[in-house]
């Protein structure tokens, strides 16, 4: 392919919580650029993972999983997922093999209508039989018959290069809209928050990982080291307490795992200082909310 003919564009991944569309995302650019755990609304933001080659650049956004909204935050995120529609040149939407539809109808009716590509993935087929996964091939091409339709594994990377390939074919000709080396538009103290989030998702039970953000207040780097300090934020006294802990041991631990996966990510020695902060009912409060990155201008 000649220069002229460089491709570049939007591929932006949706479903319902919990399909694996982090496990996909990361499967397609390599690094951990989303956290992945096994509890619902992991993925807050719109995550930009960029993919190049010598002739094109895939900006893969993951979204977070479509839900119906109880509170300002989740409202917040489905605004993510409702502006994956505007500016995709391909979407990709993404169930598991026992699913039936998304929760929200309004966006089926979206994806049915799309005027872009739309790459329907059925995932999670390393857990099924192949009588199973015929019958939910068929099942969703009739659903869905705007849709490409393919049987995927993110997790033991099963046809992912397939519907790679097609991605790049899909794509429409652009110049490059990011610097080939770059691999996210997010800051680096995006993924520092994320990091601490993870931990806080795989350690702490019930409402405890929803009441909670991040807000890294330093990142200064230097040669051979970075200097980080996070604040922790809940929404109540009580919450303060379970994160930190019997003599601070639940916190320690935190601040441990996340620096380990930190400096894998930055290839640094890291040095992390924890604190938590109480910040009364900030999921309902528009100005902390438009704080945190979660509100439009």
């Amino acid at each position: 392919m000649d220069k002229t003919q460089h491709k570049a564009g939007y591929v932006n991944i949706i479903g319902n919580p919990n399909v694996g569309k982090s496990t996909l995302m990361n499967a397609f650019v390599g690094e951990r650029l989303s956290i992945i755990t096994s509890k619902a609304q992991t993925t807050r933001h719109r995550i930009l993972g960029i993919v190049n080659g010598d002739d094109f650049q895939i900006l893969f956004s993951d979204t977070p999983g479509i839900i119906k909204p109880a509170y300002e935050l989740q409202s917040s995120m489905m605004d993510f997922v409702k502006s994956a529609f505007e500016d995709a040149d391909i979407l990709v939407y993404m169930v598991e093999v026992g699913e039936k539809e998304l929760k929200d109808e309004q966006f089926f009716n979206k994806i049915r209508h799309a005027k872009v590509p739309v790459l329907l993935l059925i995932n999670k087929i390393d857990t099924s039989t192949q009588e199973e996964v015929d019958e939910k091939m068929k099942y969703w091409q009739a659903k869905v018959p705007n849709a490409l339709v393919y049987p995927i594994s993110a997790l033991v990377d099963f046809n992912i290069q397939n519907v790679f390939e097609k991605i790049v074919e899909l794509l429409p000709v652009s110049p490059a809209f990011y610097p080939k080396d770059q691999l996210t538009d997010k800051p680096e103290r995006f993924f520092v928050n994320e990091a601490i989030r993870e931990k806080i998702l795989i350690h702490y039970k019930k409402e405890i990982p929803y009441a909670v953000e991040i807000d890294t207040e330093e990142f200064i780097e230097e040669e051979h080291i970075i200097k980080i300090r996070s604040v922790i934020m809940v929404e109540r006294e009580s919450q303060k307490g379970i994160i930190i802990g019997h003599k601070g041991t639940a916190l320690k631990r935190v601040g441990a795992e996340a620096r380990k996966d930190l400096e894998k990510f930055f290839e640094k020695k890291i040095y992390i200082e924890l604190y938590v902060k109480v910040n009364k009912d900030w999921r309902s409060n528009k100005q902390q909310l438009k704080r945190f990155g979660y509100q439009g201008e």
